[in-house]
């Protein structure tokens, strides 16, 4: 019943953001204007833009082959790639993208894949994807000063909270995986605290889950020391597989015949937008994303392009992926877990 209430609690949330986002960004703006913009652009640089989502999608499906790979587990591609899918979707529709990795175990689990070695693999999938940020925003923060100068005065606190939020993050991560028993003494203390000063009731059965939470800690510190060149490898992916996505806004920019701008300029914007909105909860960053947009873009896309150009951006780098990534999740449901052994194509 609880999950019930939790499932509707998720999807009346996600209704309403989107409901908001939709007054936010359309509200007093003529849509007709904005259909007859879109129908103009040329399609066939629309095509490419679709195809960087599916390699964004596609590039976690290779990390997590790979890394089953290097711990001895024989994998079909295609199945890795539902694995990936079944993350994004679900990413996509729970505040913090917090739905993606539990549903991914799940159905590994059904693949006869055990819980520690698939926690173990999702948890580098996060790492790497959070270090890929922060060295972006690192690295416009600290070397592009001309750069944020002239495209990001308007979201500057914004911009650096997103930044010190991936890197907080990436330092927790860290501090859990690399130094296991510190973060075990930090959260067990920490449970004892919250259960002395009564917020939890003192149980055992969570204090035996945390622990056993952290030994999957424990176990993804000794892979990392002891695959170094496989988490630089997938590290490399990462940054590719997140590059993907953020082209998909220059082939937008090109869709329209628009010409001036760098690509280069295009597509750290976009990576700027999504450093600033990773770590906020709420899906996919709705809301902020399309509002960023439309403050850092200005320039990019001028006058009456700048609100088409949203749509078609954040419509195929999220919506398309959020489509494509259900029915490959639906696909999913039907077909993981028939077959006990999982042998490679």
């Amino acid at each position: 019943m609880t999950s019930k209430k939790k499932k509707i609690g998720n999807g009346i949330f996600l209704a309403a953001v989107f409901i908001l986002t939709i007054y936010s960004v359309f509200h007093g703006e003529d849509l007709g204007a904005v259909l007859k913009a879109i129908v103009r652009v040329n399609p066939w640089y629309l095509l490419p833009a679709v195809l960087g989502v599916i390699i964004f999608i596609w590039g976690e499906s290779i990390i997590i082959h790979y890394m089953l790979g290097t711990l001895n587990i024989r994998t079909k591609k295609r199945t890795c790639f539902q694995y990936s899918c079944i993350g994004f979707f679900f990413s996509c529709i729970t505040p913090s993208a917090s739905g993606g990795q539990p549903m991914q175990i799940y159905y590994m689990r059904k693949n006869k894949i055990s819980v520690p070695v698939a926690t173990l693999v999702l948890m580098i999938v996060p790492i790497t994807y959070k270090s890929v940020l922060v060295f972006i925003g690192l690295f416009v923060a600290f070397f592009q000063r001309g750069f944020v100068h002239k495209y990001l005065e308007g979201i500057l606190p914004v911009f650096y909270l997103g930044v010190a939020l991936n890197v907080f993050c990436c330092i927790a991560m860290s501090v859990l995986v690399l130094c296991p028993s510190l973060a075990k003494f930090i959260m067990m203390k920490g449970l004892s605290v919250l259960e002395h000063v009564r917020i939890f009731r003192k149980k055992e059965e969570r204090t035996r889950k945390l622990e056993e939470s952290m030994n999957h800690y424990t176990a993804t510190s000794d892979y990392l020391k002891g695959h170094g060149k496989v988490i630089v490898n997938v590290l490399l992916i990462t940054f590719l597989q997140r590059f993907a996505l953020f082209f998909v806004t220059w082939f937008v920019y090109r869709a329209f015949g628009l010409h001036g701008a760098s690509v280069y300029d295009v597509v750290m914007l976009q990576a700027v937008v999504s450093v600033s909105v990773d770590m906020l909860p709420l899906p996919g960053g709705m809301g902020i994303s399309e509002n960023l947009f439309l403050i850092i873009f200005k320039t990019i896309f001028a006058g009456s392009l700048l609100l088409p150009a949203m749509v078609l951006s954040r419509g195929i780098a999220f919506y398309v992926q959020l489509l494509f990534s259900a029915g490959m999740t639906a696909v999913a449901h039907f077909t993981i877990g028939r077959k006990a052994q999982d042998s490679t194509v």
